[in-house]
């Protein structure tokens, strides 16, 4: 089994100085050191469950560089780069570029006038690309992705603010399961993804607000947020390993265990890859 790697950035720089989201507001700004002590346990945490951390530098201007999960979309040696559609961040561009160069990877630009927001917006459940469109990344950015990477992709439209990357609101657990938030996606949505996957386990309201579907799996343990006592019993009933790391500070703008970190291995090996075939897996089919 490979060991996974995961691209973080320290939160040296990390604050709340834009809105662009509905969770960020200046007047409800994050405690720097304690942003700090939580980065530093979820890095512990994700070791202790069999990660790799490798660091992006930091970089004094761009306090959302931290969230990693937004810089691109990784698969085998490509870096498909993300087009922000904020223009606060779009200066975090280049680093990321620089960054992934300088590692051996090749760098994929979309086309000018396209946004894509990552692996926010982009995650692999099996051999189907999921794709959160609308509030962030365009959908036609994800059918081009698609031609390029020759996988089916399954358009999701995200429609409440407070979900407004993809992956708020679902995450993959391995090929044929995942999480998901129902509230967040249309009916049309929910149909694809009840369709499209055979075991989903549904996330409590009260829960999917502490941001319980934006969590990381490393082979079969899942790290959320605290405070998500009800999701972590069904995971626990489907056979994973579940751990906890506080982020509230981190949550104060829009993100939590999953933003911080991006797989460097590829989106397409986070988890599924590592697991039984969902047969195997002791959930209830949607």
């Amino acid at each position: 089994m490979n060991v996974p790697r995961i691209l973080m950035c320290p939160p040296d720089h990390y604050s709340i100085e834009y809105e662009i989201n509905a969770w960020m507001n200046r007047h409800r700004p994050a405690d720097h050191r304690t942003s700090i002590t939580q980065w530093n346990y979820l890095v512990e945490t994700l070791k202790k469950a069999g990660a790799t951390i490798e660091l992006l530098p930091p970089q004094s201007g761009l306090p959302d560089l931290v969230f990693t999960a937004n810089a691109g979309l990784i698969h085998h040696n490509r870096m498909i780069l993300s087009r922000f559609r904020p223009h606060e961040r779009r200066d975090e561009q280049p680093h990321v570029h620089q960054w992934f160069k300088q590692h051996g990877f090749s760098v994929t630009l979309l086309p000018d006038g396209l946004f894509f927001e990552g692996a926010g917006d982009a995650l692999f459940c099996g051999d189907t690309l999921f794709a959160g469109y609308r509030m962030r990344s365009d959908a036609r950015s994800h059918q081009i992705i698609g031609n390029m990477l020759a996988c089916r992709v399954i358009p999701l439209e995200l429609n409440d603010p407070y979900y407004y990357h993809l992956d708020t609101c679902f995450c993959p657990l391995a090929d044929g399961v995942a999480m998901y938030f129902p509230g967040a996606f249309d009916d049309y949505g929910r149909r694809a993804l009840q369709e499209a996957i055979p075991y989903l386990i549904e996330i409590p309201e009260i829960e999917a607000r502490r941001f319980a579907a934006n969590a990381v799996v490393v082979n079969q343990t899942v790290i959320t947020n605290a405070g998500c006592p009800q999701l972590q019993r069904l995971l626990a009933q489907a056979g994973f390993v579940t751990r906890s790391s506080n982020l509230t500070e981190f949550v104060k703008a829009g993100g939590s265990a999953k933003c911080l970190t991006l797989r460097l291995d590829g989106e397409e090996a986070a988890s599924w890859k590592q697991h039984p075939p969902a047969a195997n897996i002791a959930v209830q089919p949607s």
